[in-house]
């Protein structure tokens, strides 16, 4: 299952944007879908997740971001701040819920789409 995401862009410190995500094909409700990111030279990292109705975010994020799902999932990102650049990459899997944050949950990946944020 190839995941198509899109919504990347360049945007000032303080401004919006809304990331896409494409969903699996697999029609299990149970599919979780997840976004990372990678900052150059940095490690992946987990930003939100969306499984069994529910939502979960990184610290970093939180009352920033708002993962959603409808024929897509969505990651609206306000507030941006310098710090969130990085190269975005949604994922899809069946990750236990104590490991939601993990990119070994996940076999499906998008291509990753680049979000700058300039000060």
């Amino acid at each position: 299952v190839q995941l198509q995401a899109s919504g990347g862009g360049l945007v000032q410190a303080g401004g919006s944007l809304t990331l896409s995500c494409a969903p699996p094909e697999r029609p299990d409700s149970r599919y979780s879908v997840a976004w990372f990111r990678q900052a150059a030279g940095k490690e992946r990292e987990f930003v939100a997740a969306i499984a069994r109705g529910r939502t979960y975010y990184d610290d970093s994020v939180k009352g920033r971001f708002t993962i959603s799902r409808d024929n897509a999932v969505h990651l609206q990102m306000n507030n941006l701040r310098p710090e969130d650049t990085a190269v975005y990459y949604c994922a899809a899997g069946r990750p236990i819920l104590s490991a939601i944050s993990s990119p070994l949950g996940y076999g499906n990946w998008g291509q990753g789409t680049q979000v700058t944020v300039s000060s």
